[in-house]
């Protein structure tokens, strides 16, 4: 599938898409071994934030895990540990969450999963989802725009775009956490933004791990959006090591281009 075609898929599934904390009342569907195959072929072709960082998932039933939230199957995200390699499983697991939505396929990031399978290959493994058939369509979102999530204005500073702002605020964060800061002076900066004190339920020593992971979507939301809005630009990644005593870490900057 063509990458313009691929990202107004996803754009639209920005739209739909719902976190399943529990698979509940959505039918008696199973996921056929067709779509196994669709899932691993599809997660080859999306573009990794990082094409340097080598990743792979592996699926298999959410009772070889410890996520027990009515899921048929668990998608393994692996990842080489190279710098960026969490905000790149991000950006790729993201692509993976808005095709899942667009095959009818629920998805939950379960941020502590833990698997007995072991590391694949170089690689070790980063976080998972669970996923189940949905056969009931009323069950994903109806209004994305009555989630809980921060206001424009608390996410973005300067000017805002139009079909850009308001809509990159939805992507999804661990315990929506939001951890995001965008700069607007001429070009776009964003930064992984950690309020002092406050981590909610996330034990403290995993905030920078998952935020790391949240800031990936983040920029994968960003990049959809401005794509569909026909807005061109050239991003610059920046390193993050997770420095927890930093309120504001810069991890991306977008030269806008119109």
């Amino acid at each position: 599938m063509e990458v313009t075609s691929l990202n107004n898929i996803f754009y639209e599934m920005i739209f739909k898409r719902k976190s399943f904390h529990i698979f509940r009342n959505v039918g008696n569907e199973s996921i056929s071994k067709d779509e196994l195959n669709d899932i691993q072929s599809a997660y080859s072709e999306f573009t990794p934030l990082n094409p340097g960082i080598k990743t792979a998932i592996r699926i298999v039933p959410e009772k070889q895990t410890n996520c027990k939230r009515g899921g048929e199957y668990c998608v393994l995200l692996y990842s080489e540990k190279k710098d960026g390699y969490l905000q790149n499983i991000g950006y790729l697991g993201e692509q993976l969450d808005l095709y899942l939505v667009s095959r009818n396929i629920g998805t939950l990031w379960f941020g502590i999963g833990k698997t007995k399978e072991e590391p694949f290959e170089d690689m070790e493994f980063v976080i998972m989802f669970s996923i189940r058939k949905i056969s009931d369509g009323s069950k994903y979102r109806k209004d994305m725009f009555k989630s809980k999530r921060k206001s424009a204005e608390e996410i973005w500073e300067g000017e805002q775009i139009p079909g850009v702002s308001d809509i990159v605020r939805f992507a999804p964060s661990a315990c929506n956490s939001q951890p995001w800061l965008v700069k607007n002076n001429g070009e776009l900066s964003v930064y992984r933004y950690r309020k002092p004190g406050k981590r909610g339920i996330m034990p403290a020593d995993k905030v920078s791990f998952y935020n790391r992971i949240d800031i990936g979507i983040f920029i994968c939301f960003m990049d959809i959006c401005l794509g569909h809005n026909g807005v061109g630009f050239e991003k610059t990644l920046y390193s993050d090591a997770g420095d927890d005593d930093k309120e504001l870490v810069l991890n991306a900057k977008y030269r806008l281009c119109r």
